[in-house]
């Protein structure tokens, strides 16, 4: 992905998410799935949450579940996969600067690849940080500024956006969640295999804390 306007990044998703196999897989993310097991299932908000792979797993866990995405073709295949799997989600369409929460009203935030525009992503993690209590569980897996490089060495690497602002740094992490006592902030080299888009060696920031 290119730098996109809100519109363009919508009808992008709709496209990736029109057919009837699952873009990224139905199998929870490894990163949040770990991390996820760790917490007592409370309440989740679960931005870009796509197909719903990583919300599903969560409600499958006990967490009352709300997921937000662009994609209307992500939502239909997400309460899909919830009525596979028994459970129910929250899924609510939109950009999340638009979507607004209680304050202090969710236990726990996800973000599992889901990278905002460059102008936004500051403002959006400042906002999400409002959105959860004290003590609220972040769990963040996403590509780092260096897989860029990964992938020009690579041309097998399938997965992350060709803009290296949309990419993260320990960095990032650090300056826009500042009040967090860190359990994991780390960039790692992992194996992807989620999927038809998410394939092959990536390096990733992965951020695992709570909020002071």
């Amino acid at each position: 992905m290119n730098k996109f306007n809100d519109s363009e990044y919508q009808k992008f998703w709709n496209s990736r998410y029109q057919n009837s196999d699952f873009a990224y897989g139905k199998n929870p993310n490894s990163f949040f799935k770990q991390c996820i097991g760790n917490v007592e299932p409370k309440s989740i908000l679960m931005p870009a949450d796509g197909e719903g792979r990583n919300g599903v797993f969560a409600a499958k866990l006990g967490w009352k579940v709300t997921a937000t995405d662009l994609s209307i073709k992500g939502k239909i295949k997400a309460l899909q996969l919830a009525k596979e799997n028994k459970v129910t989600i929250d899924y609510l369409i939109g950009d999340m600067q638009d979507l607004d929460f209680p304050k202090e009203s969710f236990d726990a935030i996800a973000l599992i690849y889901a990278h905002f525009s460059a102008s936004k992503t500051s403002i959006l993690h400042k906002k999400l940080i409002k959105f959860l209590k004290p003590k609220g569980t972040i769990i963040f897996e996403a590509y780092s500024k260096n897989h860029i490089e990964y992938k020009r060495q690579n041309p097998q690497v399938i997965g992350g956006p060709k803009d290296i602002d949309m990419l993260f740094s320990v960095e990032d992490i650090q300056n826009d969640f500042p009040n967090f006592n860190l359990q994991i902030l780390e960039e790692k080299e992992i194996e992807l295999n989620e999927g038809e888009f998410h394939k092959g060696k990536a390096k990733v920031i992965r951020f695992f804390g709570t909020k002071i």
